[in-house]
């Protein structure tokens, strides 16, 4: 059953958490949901079964309002996940790992003019915004290297063009400074609380959102090259952070993804599958799922228990047999698999409360964070002065 929490008298919203009784989720994180509805114009908070406590609002929230609060969406607008089938020769993930290119390095219009992955840019950059263009980001982004895993609806995996045992992209990851961009601009004048020109927030937003995944393309084009393969339109690409006009009022989602209607990629860990999964979630979910599995432990929590437990080393092979290309020895303790709630329980909530229906798992072969030192930087002026992306 979800989780519903009755509205004191002076609180106008209400409260759900869709998780099961045996779902892990913090009061930290019910709290702030509570903290939400308190807010003016509030009409509902749904939780999702990934709920844990962010930075003044819950992650793993959809919240509907007749106001609009640019902080409920937060910096990273337009983050999101795509998947993009990929067509390779030959699948050897210690040989693929070392051919991902570096995704710090951000592509110059100038600089990169020749960079074969600019082919995947059409018509005018949104909001003018070059900054950070075909860069992946820090803290949970990623892009992974998949192989299909299990298939539960072979005819809806078929309408996407997926099977058993085909590689993905998947890639998440959001506006970068973009977004961070236009959340200073509010807060700096109005902090936490509504904007007085809705319509001009949005007119940036919907470009946050555009940006995002027009550099998720970008990262996948830039990938595809780098390993042999020609880049390709995503199957799946959805974003997790933003408002839309919807009956009238402002739904607000903090990762949450559309869940009406909408074919979603639900992140596990970098050393579990994830989910993709039709979703059908309805007024009481606000129309939204889960987007992942959801942090469990602290970033400083992560990082003092997994160095305690784990070498570095350790980190660099998961519990599936993938391999973590990460150059960042903390964020490879802070994103540890066991940093994060149990993405099958995750998922199990969504389906026990006829929010989605899972399609496929995607399992890593090789998951990206940020470039080892020394070798993917070389190797992508390489491959650039060459004039072309892949080797």
């Amino acid at each position: 059953m979800s989780q519903h929490h009755p509205r004191p008298e002076s609180v106008p919203a209400t409260v759900t958490v869709f998780a099961s009784p045996t779902s892990w989720i913090e009061s930290d994180a019910v709290a702030q949901c509570h903290q939400v509805a308190a807010l003016d114009g509030m009409v509902h908070v749904a939780g999702m079964p990934d709920l844990h406590p962010g930075k003044g609002a819950p992650i793993g929230a959809a919240m509907t309002s007749t106001v609009l609060y640019p902080f409920l969406v937060g910096s990273d607008i337009g983050c999101g996940i795509a998947v993009f089938p990929l067509r390779l020769k030959r699948v050897v993930p210690e040989k693929l790992a070392a051919r991902f290119p570096d995704l710090d390095r951000a592509l110059d219009p100038e600089r990169d003019a020749d960079d074969p992955a600019w082919a995947v840019v059409a018509g005018d950059m949104p909001a003018g915004h070059v900054e950070g263009l075909g860069t992946v980001g820090r803290g949970n982004h990623f892009v992974e290297l998949a192989r299909v895993g299990t298939v539960f609806e072979p005819e809806h995996a078929r309408r996407l063009g997926l099977a058993e045992g085909d590689v993905v992209l998947v890639v998440h990851s959001g506006s970068r400074g973009l977004g961070e961009r236009i959340l200073r601009a509010h807060t700096e004048v109005h902090g936490a609380g509504p904007t007085p020109d809705p319509a001009g927030y949005l007119a940036m937003h919907d470009a946050a959102v555009r940006w995002g995944s027009l550099n998720r393309r970008l990262l996948a084009a830039r990938v595809a090259h780098a390993l042999g393969a020609e880049p390709t339109e995503p199957v799946v690409d959805q974003c997790h952070n933003l408002v839309e006009v919807r009956d009238g009022g402002y739904l607000h989602r903090k990762g949450a993804a559309p869940g009406d209607g909408r074919d979603v990629l639900v992140a596990g860990t970098r050393g579990t599958p994830s989910y993709l999964v039709a979703a059908h979630a309805g007024p009481d979910a606000n129309h939204s799922v889960a987007h992942g599995a959801g942090r469990k432990m602290s970033r400083a929590d992560a990082l003092r228990r997994g160095r305690a437990k784990h070498t570095v080393e350790e980190l660099r092979r998961t519990p599936v047999g993938s391999l973590v290309v990460c150059g960042d020895r903390q964020l490879l303790f802070e994103e540890a698999p066991t940093a994060y709630k149990r993405i099958e329980q995750v998922i199990g909530d969504l389906v026990d409360h006829g929010m989605a229906t899972p399609v496929a798992t995607t399992v890593p072969l090789v998951t990206y964070k940020t470039p080892e030192p020394g070798t993917a930087g070389r190797r992508d002026r390489r491959d650039h002065r060459r004039g072309r992306g892949r080797s």
